[in-house]
C-alpha cells in the first residue's frame, strides 16, 4: 500500500474519479491501544490519457489508519453505496475525507465543519491506498 501525502492528493483525484462510483465494502477495525482503523474498498474510474478512450473501472483499497472521527448514514433517498462525489483534506493533522457532495458556492475553501456536516466522512491520522488488480 502507499500512503496518500497531502502534495498528493490532486494528482490522486485527477487520476482516480470517484463521482459515480461505488463504496463496496466499509470495515472497522480496532487494534492496539484502541487505535482504529477504517478499511473502505470503493470502485472508481481511472482516468485516460487518451481524450478519446472511455474511462475504465478501478477497484481502490483505502485505508484510514488512527481514526478520530467518522459518519456513514443512509438516507432514505439516496442509493445506497452510490458515491455522489469524494473529496479530501488535511486539517490539523487529520487526512479528512467525504465521500458525499457538499454546496459551496464558488470561491468558497472547505474547512474540517463541511467534512463533518456529510454523511459519509472520516477522519484519521493516515490514509494509505492501493488498486486492486485481478491476479491470473
Amino acid at each position: 500500500m502507499k500512503r496518500l501525502n497531502t502534495a498528493d492528493i490532486a494528482n490522486f483525484l485527477r487520476t482516480y474519479r470517484f463521482a459515480g462510483g461505488k463504496l463496496r465494502r466499509l470495515r472497522v477495525r480496532y487494534g492496539p491501544k484502541d487505535q482504529l482503523t477504517l478499511e473502505l474498498l470503493i470502485v472508481a474510474r481511472q482516468t485516460q490519457k487518451n481524450l478519446g478512450t472511455e474511462p475504465k473501472p478501478a477497484k481502490l483499497h483505502l485505508k484510514l489508519v488512527g481514526v478520530e472521527e467518522f459518519r456513514f448514514a443512509k438516507r432514505p433517498s439516496v442509493p445506497a453505496g452510490k458515491i455522489p462525489d469524494a473529496r479530501f483534506g488535511y486539517f490539523d493533522g487529520l487526512m479528512f475525507l467525504t465521500l458525499d457532495a457538499w454546496s459551496l458556492l464558488p470561491g468558497d475553501i472547505p474547512q474540517a465543519l463541511d467534512f463533518r456536516a456529510s454523511d459519509a466522512y472520516a477522519a484519521g491520522r493516515e490514509l494509505w491506498w492501493e488498486e486492486i488488480t485481478k491476479k491470473g
